[in-house]
């Protein structure tokens, strides 16, 4: 379990020694400078990968290059060099990619009827050899095998996403493709043990209820059309998560509470929308949906239809919305203290302070009582807090 100490505390109350308080920053400090070099590293290759492949604009210009890059990649890292091993997995890594993404292009701009049919075969044949080299555990080539494997996974959601969108595919038939590319998504994060993959799977399960983002001019916007149930979708996702963290091992759970984190961060984004202008239950699930996307002949039809379907449906008011969320977000800053999910309470907190920020400007700006009845109720809040949690640490050291 990764936690926060002060180091020099721990030594002056001789909890540690000295060397131990070293070896410990030491590893902090490793394992920091780690993830920058790293980030600076696929940053870097991502540029050169794309920029060579526009600059040269031409496909069999970008075939020979890639292969050549890739030939001179795989030599560099076969003599097993630690110091010029950077050099031969970026090589490796711009080789490949400009060999797939290059024929993705060429396939999109000459191919297009039969692109995603290929693309998404061909994404599947390439995830599956670098599965079993990574399965197989061959060292010194781990790094670039993830990496083409992760372009392998990109080149098949993106062929199966053209066919749907070539098929007009909409409603249950799209909701379960972004449930597949979720898990796939998250497996291949877990299998290349980069946690910043495993959160991506958030973008595509959220967006199995159309919960997405928009940019306009000078604005980037985030749409939940079914708050509720997209907040109780992403409860069962936390739920599950934390299920997985408690029984596996580090690494996986690791993983898992990474995902747990993002779910969170949608679901309060969710409740924010809710917050703001409520929610009718399942309107655009099995309700008459968005007047765009509907069959009506009319728009008064469909203001008809939406009129008497927010009649018969559940819906929650946003005075209601913002109640709930408010005592959830306490919930959950006890539950994340208590349980040490660092990830969570800081998620917690600072959605608490978007939700007071927010209903400070939308509903209770010239409303100074408000804020007084709600600082009074805060204070036996916190005392209860307290006290419930001096109970249950008292319950766990007794074994009760």
């Amino acid at each position: 379990m990764f936690a926060i100490a002060d180091t020099r505390t721990l030594v002056a109350d001789r909890v540690i020694t000295g060397a131990q308080a070293a070896e410990i920053e030491a590893r902090a400090r490793s394992a920091m400078m780690t993830l920058a070099i790293n980030t600076i590293l696929c940053v870097g290759i991502l540029a050169a990968t794309s920029g060579l492949i526009f600059w040269l604009a031409n496909a069999v210009a970008v075939a020979v290059f890639g292969a050549l890059a890739l030939a001179v990649g795989v030599w560099i890292l076969s003599r097993g060099s630690d110091i010029y091993g950077m050099f031969g997995n970026a090589a490796a890594i711009i080789g490949a990619g400009m060999l797939i993404g290059g024929a993705t292009i060429e396939l999109l701009a000459s191919y297009q009827d039969a692109a995603g049919q290929v693309l998404a075969i061909g994404g599947l044949v390439v995830m599956g050899v670098t599965g079993a080299v990574l399965w197989r555990g061959l060292r010194g080539a781990l790094f670039v095998t993830g990496a083409i494997g992760l372009a392998g996974l990109s080149m098949h959601l993106g062929g199966l996403m053209l066919i749907l969108e070539q098929a007009g595919t909409t409603g249950p038939g799209k909701s379960l493709f972004f449930f597949y590319a979720a898990g796939l998504i998250a497996v291949a994060g877990w299998a290349v043990d980069v946690r910043l993959v495993t959160a991506l799977a958030i973008v595509p399960f959220a967006q199995m209820l159309d919960t997405g983002t928009g940019y306009f001019h000078a604005a980037y916007v985030f749409y939940s059309p079914e708050s509720t149930l997209s907040i109780l979708q992403m409860a069962a996702l936390i739920a599950l998560c934390l299920l997985v963290s408690r029984q596996v091992a580090e690494r996986t759970g690791r993983h898992a509470g990474v995902l747990a984190v993002l779910a969170f961060v949608v679901a309060n984004l969710c409740a924010l929308v809710g917050s703001l202008w409520g929610d009718v239950v399942g309107a655009t699930v099995w309700g008459p949906g968005s007047y765009s996307d509907s069959d009506f002949a009319d728009y008064d039809s469909w203001i008809a239809a939406s009129e008497a379907f927010e009649g018969a449906a559940p819906v929650i008011g946003e005075f209601v919305y913002s109640i709930l969320w408010a005592a959830a977000l306490v919930a959950v800053i006890f539950w994340a203290a208590h349980r040490h999910q660092r990830g969570l309470l800081n998620a917690g907190l600072t959605f608490g302070a978007i939700h007071a920020y927010t209903q400070f400007f939308e509903s209770f700006a010239d409303q100074p009582m408000a804020y007084a009845i709600g600082g009074l109720a805060a204070i036996p809040v916190a005392w209860g807090m307290w006290r419930l949690n001096r109970w249950m640490t008292e319950q766990e050291a007794t074994g009760d």
